[in-house]
């Protein structure tokens, strides 16, 4: 229960929650071994297991004894890919040798040999995926090319390869694949013109296919094409989607004239070097350690997950809503439909580089199969999970939803981001990172804005949940939060402020209603309904890290990056609570405010009054004649015209105050002084010296504080204060010195509540509440949402998620459950509402 800094324990970014439970690894069932060889691919029909190694072989396992039942040999080169033709009882396998090669999984024999465009190397042919609607294989290359060869009814096509008298194949050269290092002194075309050795096992007459120039798509991608995936669906038709080494997952239509390119998904996470697809929807597995998850009908990004920063994901293998991901350090991980990690074991010793999920030979059940650079094989038993109830692509319950809300706060919590303190400085840059991760792993577009040059500002985050239903003009929603809180000193608190802490239906800890828990709630929001394809408007995080020492420099960044923000139609807000316990509330003001410093000093050191009291002009004496000045015996502020421009209250507003007062059981005029009157505060007097009864202090400070109402002018407030102070001072003739500064301010902030969204998210209340909202006020001020008003010329929008009880910049500060999973209901809801009312209002 301290506030030092806990720099060395920074959550793991990743939202799946770690459920797993003892056995819920799945088990070993065997192991096959080759000597001296990577497993590279894998495939498997109902009998066989088949393994593609690097020592150029394919080995054929059977699936019920495990026994090494044939060795197909053919390939001159590393075998990098297979996939099993259920249709036509065919393996194909491609590999280092520009080659791809179809064999019989009955007669165990080859078929025939497809050679890629000779004009141009294709090099490495990393992936390949069979259509049986189009009969066609997709071939994906090293030379970034795109290829496909079509079989006829028949099955294949006469000889268009190029032989030589003795069956052998004589290869271009490649100015690139085919080159040597400098230090070896050969011929780029040395190796490209010696025939490859003839094998044994092929005979001539096995047909030689070759894939014709029309078949060809050059540099699509710009980077290997690493893996392929079709989706082939006899009702909408058949989708191949490619991965590549520059980041993207590009969406091909296919028909039999060749693929034509849809969609490109731009992943961000290094090479995608695996894909998995199920219904509309497909997995990639980056280098970077994030599988990305994209919904082919909406076309968007719906959700990360991290599964080991900085670990390369090599192998995917999906099961109902099971899915399997094998990483270069030898673990395997377990994720279910709900994002979660339920098993996570060490499956191989070294990188485990293939997997495949197979049914068992004569048993029910499955088997998840998977090759790594350790030699082996491992083959272990797997359980289908339980069918969802509401569709595959259906979002969790709600209870689910909670927990995994809940997991996120906890770790958002933990970091103690107090923007008031340098020696939190990088604690406050972790919780923007972690902040960035978690929207990235929602399904947003993320990043990380710098409010200075320096760094000596904490930086924005940026993440922008685009909509996938709708027209493309969608409506544009800003929500605007702070990831910085204020310091939690260990008194008062019953448990660690910094260790999320659930009791009796509350969550405690510093943040969780300002403003950490707000943001949490509003982005699985966004996310929930991005999954659901259910996002009819563009919603916009902005969340800054200097909201509590007043939003030093975010204007200027604001500014500087309104470009990248983009147009927004309005703005959204949650950082206050509700007057009371049970009333579900709506803000539509807040009071402004000025922060003034005054500074009274003489030219002497501190004196001792028994000395030199009387004989000289006391700062402290003038300090506290001059705030005197500043309010009379009724409490009225003194600065000249202070009041002419504070609105009159109307009827309608009494009546409100009037039902104000019966729900909190406080008068009218108490809420009135609080949220709809000016006020001036003096927080305190600070002295030089020793600070004790004997001593006249050199130099008095104080602070005070003015908040102000519509319709007072900020700037001419502050300086008729400062006008004020200085001519009061005058008239004191002291020979003392003072300075004012006027060194933090904020404008008031009054909502529009007959714009049509103001209705909408009062609705959204109303609905999910089951009753009418109370309109409120707030006497403090959130300096950027007036400013983002007109920077943007749009209004904002205030939902209060805490209770009265919240206990914000206080001990125990703490947010309901209910409220938590009810406020990201009401602003699903809102955004609903938002979608159909359109950006026009």
């Amino acid at each position: 229960m301290t506030t030092v800094s806990k720099l060395s324990e920074s959550p793991h970014p990743s939202l799946s929650r770690n459920i797993q439970t003892e056995g819920s690894d799945p088990y070993p069932l065997h192991s096959l071994h080759k000597l001296n060889s990577s497993i590279l691919c894998l495939a498997a029909n109902e009998q066989y297991i088949f393994s593609g190694n690097q020592d150029n072989d394919i080995l054929v396992w059977d699936k019920k004894t495990f026994e090494l039942k044939a060795t197909l040999q053919g390939h001159s080169r590393s075998v990098l890919a297979l996939v099993y033709a259920e249709d036509k009882k065919w393996l194909f396998s491609s590999s280092g040798d520009s080659t791809v090669r179809v064999w019989s999984t009955i007669t165990l024999k080859p078929v025939s040999i497809i050679d890629t465009y000779t004009e141009t190397c294709a090099g490495d042919l990393y992936s390949i995926a069979w259509c049986p609607t189009l009969q066609t294989i997709y071939i994906g290359c090293q030379n970034t090319s795109l290829q496909w060869y079509r079989f006829t009814p028949a099955g294949s096509t006469s000889n268009s390869g190029t032989t030589t008298p003795n069956g052998t194949v004589v290869r271009k050269a490649h100015k690139f694949f085919d080159s040597y290092p400098q230090f070896e002194r050969k011929p780029a075309d040395l190796n490209a013109n010696n025939p490859i050795t003839p094998n044994p096992f092929l005979s001539s007459e096995v047909p030689r296919l070759e894939v014709p120039a029309t078949n060809v798509i050059e540099s699509e991608h710009f980077g290997y094409i690493y893996c392929m995936t079709v989706l082939d669906n006899f009702d909408c038709g058949v989708t191949l989607a490619t991965g590549s080494g520059d980041e993207t997952v590009k969406v091909w239509r296919c028909t039999s004239s060749g693929p034509s390119l849809v969609h490109t998904f731009e992943c961000n996470y290094g090479a995608v070097l695996a894909l998995v697809a199920h219904g509309e929807t497909v997995y990639g597995g980056c280098q970077d350690g994030h599988i990305k998850i994209m919904d082919l009908e909406t076309k968007t990004l719906v959700r990360s997950i991290i599964v080991q920063e900085g670990i390369d994901i090599l192998s995917l293998s999906l099961i109902d809503s099971d899915l399997y991901a094998s990483s270069a350090n030898g673990q395997v991980k377990r994720f279910s439909g709900s994002f979660d990690c339920t098993a996570s074991w060490r499956a191989h010793d070294g990188i485990v580089l293939s997997s495949l999920i197979t049914q068992r030979v004569n048993e029910d059940g499955y088997m998840l199969v998977t090759g790594g650079n350790d030699d082996n094989i491992k083959v272990w038993n797997v359980v289908s999970p339980v069918p969802r109830t509401s569709g595959e692509d259906a979002i969790p319950s709600d209870c689910s939803s909670l927990e995994r809300i809940t997991y996120a706060l906890s770790k958002f919590v933990s970091i103690p981001s107090i923007s008031c303190y340098l020696h939190h400085r990088e604690d406050c840059r972790q919780a923007a990172i972690w902040l960035k991760k978690c929207l990235t792993q929602l399904g947003a577009k993320t990043q990380l804005l710098p409010t200075s040059e320096s760094g000596s500002t904490n930086p924005l985050v940026l993440g922008t949940f685009t909509g996938n239903q709708g027209p493309s003009n969608r409506p544009r929603l800003l929500f605007y939060g702070h990831y910085d809180v204020i310091p939690a000193p260990p008194e008062g608190w019953d448990s660690d402020p910094f260790l999320l802490d659930g009791r009796n239906g509350y969550l405690y800890g510093r943040g969780v209603t300002d403003n950490k828990g707000p943001i949490i709630a509003v982005a699985f929001a966004a996310a929930e309904l991005l999954y659901k394809r259910s996002l009819g408007v563009d919603v916009v995080f902005l969340v800054e890290g200097q909201e509590e020492c007043g939003s030093v420099n975010f204007a200027c960044a604001v500014d500087k990056y309104k470009d990248q923000i983009g147009h927004i139609d309005a703005i959204l807000v949650s950082n206050s609570t509700w007057i009371s316990e049970d009333t579900p509330c709506i803000t539509y003001g807040l009071r402004g405010v000025i922060h003034c410093s005054i500074e009274i000093c003489n030219k002497h050191p501190d004196l001792h009054s028994g000395v030199d009291g009387g004989g000289v002009a006391e700062p402290m004496k003038d300090m506290v004649n001059l705030l005197s000045t500043l309010m009379d015996k009724k409490q009225r502020i003194q600065i000249p015209g202070f009041y002419d421009d504070v609105r009159a209250q109307t009827e309608e507003e009494k009546e409100l105050y009037s039902r104000l007062a019966s729900v909190t059981q406080k008068a009218a005029s108490y809420m009135t002084d609080r949220w709809r009157e000016p006020a001036l505060t003096i927080h305190n007097i600070e002295v030089s010296g020793p600070n004790n009864s004997t001593v006249i202090p050199g130099s008095v400070k104080s602070q005070i504080s003015l908040r102000i109402v519509p319709d007072q002018q900020l700037e001419a407030i502050a300086s008729s204060l400062s006008q004020f102070l200085l001519s009061s001072f005058d008239e004191f003739k002291s020979t003392n010195e003072m300075r004012v500064d006027i060194n933090n301010h904020a404008d008031w902030w009054i909502g529009e509540l007959d714009h049509p969204w103001f209705k909408a998210l009062e609705s959204a209340i109303r609905e999910e509440w089951g009753v009418e909202p109370l309109r409120i006020r707030e006497g403090g001020s959130v300096p950027s949402v007036p400013y983002l008003e007109k920077a943007f010329a749009c209004h904002a929008f205030h939902l209060p998620m805490g209770q009265s009880s919240g206990r914000a910049h206080l001990p125990n500060e703490c947010i309901s459950l209910n409220n938590l999973q009810r406020g990201k209901a009401v602003v699903a809801r809102f955004l609903k509402k938002v979608a159909e009312l359109g950006s026009n209002c």
